[in-house]
């Protein structure tokens, strides 16, 4: 049975039992002589009697010191914590016009994602607890992530109509999240009203730890497959501001838990307000063409980031464009509701590209048109280092991207 870890939710509070297999001992070569000691003198040969003559591939005397002191320099840097990604949609084919589609485009985008990332990605279709279906079906296929994925310190799960639409952004979950168990987007004057649109629960990411478990089991207690689901839509709505339906949602469950049970969750709950997290479509969307620009400009004066480069190599210009624009374009990384940053991610809540029954407040035009227009601003990013990107922001059709574009004013 997979374990995961205990209480402790930090970094090396990993199972025991899942430890690296020991080395086998090292077998004598044939005829019972000792092998030669790396850096001894059986690891040169002579060339003329009296001179040594170093191997190929072993370096020089003078360099070792140095480059043992590097190693151990690199030994205390922390790794990347690793990560799962989950995201999924229903089992049957999407009702809705180009529904299917849609769901194919976003996923390619979360695929583009977690391979500039290097995060990997589980894509769910089935509903592993059956009265756990909808917006519920995350926490069982959230659960069961973590259990199948003891190596990973963190499930990040996504929406699958949440786009990234920064491709260079990595969450700060070393510095800004560490000692915290659990992220979520929320914005803070509908928390403070107790508002049931305080905390979306359509992006968050979670450690894989019992804490977490725990959190997981208390959150889904509330939901369909209990019997106090019905008694929970009626304490939500008498609760909760702005909550004007009697059936408890996965939403309007997570911010009562959090919301009411703060002194308990609170130390290990980190709510993000600072950056798009999770951004609305409704707020971004008419502000893509001046992110775009601001972005151009800066490119225009620094070469290197013009500069066509492998993609493998993707974090290395992320770091140095995030560094470039952080003092030239106004707002936080990973965009806010001020400045001019790009948005980490973009989230069409209310569109429902899938079943087609999208909020009546948005027109098909607007929900159409902004899931392309957030799916091509993305894919320019990714298509840069193929040499293309799109004909115009809703023009599906590619065109050859020349060297160094931008390119500078004279």
């Amino acid at each position: 049975r997979a374990r995961v870890r205990g209480r402790g939710c930090g970094r090396g509070a990993r199972d025991p039992g899942l430890g690296v297999r020991p080395r086998a001992r090292e077998q004598q070569p044939a005829g019972g002589l000792p092998r030669p000691r790396p850096g001894g003198r059986a690891a040169h040969v002579l060339r003329r009697p009296g001179t040594l003559v170093r191997r190929r591939g072993r370096p020089p005397p003078h360099r070792v010191g140095r480059q043992a002191r590097g190693v151990a320099a690199v030994a205390r840097d922390r790794p990347p914590e690793r990560v799962v990604m989950v995201s999924g949609s229903q089992p049957e084919p999407c009702p809705g016009d180009a529904g299917d589609h849609l769901l194919l485009r976003f996923l390619k985008n979360k695929l583009d994602y977690c391979r500039l990332h290097g995060i990997q990605l589980l894509y769910n279709r089935d509903f592993l607890q059956p009265a756990m279906s909808s917006y519920w079906a995350k926490i069982p296929i959230v659960r069961a992530a973590m259990l199948a994925h003891p190596e990973a310190e963190w499930i990040w799960w996504v929406d699958s109509n949440a786009v990234f639409t920064d491709m260079d952004f990595s969450l700060p979950l070393a510095t800004r999240y560490a000692g915290y168990n659990l992220v979520a987007y929320g914005v803070a004057k509908d928390i403070k009203r107790k508002s049931w649109l305080g905390i979306n629960a359509g992006v968050f990411i979670i450690r894989n730890c019992q804490w977490s478990i725990d959190f997981l089991d208390e959150w889904a207690r509330m939901g369909p497959a209990y019997p106090e689901h019905a008694r929970w839509g009626m304490v939500l709505r008498d609760e909760l501001s702005d909550k004007d339906s009697d059936v408890a949602c996965d939403q309007s469950a997570l911010v009562y838990l959090l919301l009411f049970n703060w002194d308990r969750l609170g130390k290990k709950t980190f709510i993000e307000t600072e950056y798009y997290f999770m951004g609305w479509w409704g707020e971004i969307m008419d502000r893509l063409d001046g992110v775009t620009v601001s972005y151009e400009a800066v490119e225009r004066r620094a070469p290197g980031l013009r500069r066509r480069h492998a993609e493998r190599e993707h974090l290395l210009y992320a770091a140095a464009r995030n560094a470039a624009v952080r003092g030239a374009v106004p707002g936080p990384a990973g965009g806010g509701k001020t400045g001019w940053r790009r948005p980490l991610i973009t989230h069409f809540t209310g569109c429902q590209p899938c079943s087609g029954g999208r909020n009546p407040t948005y027109s098909k035009e607007s929900c159409d048109d902004g899931m392309r227009r957030a799916l091509l601003f993305a894919d320019d990013q990714v298509l840069r280092a193929y040499g293309f990107r799109h004909a115009a922001p809703l023009n599906d059709s590619v065109l050859p991207l020349p060297f160094r574009l931008p390119r500078a004013q004279l």
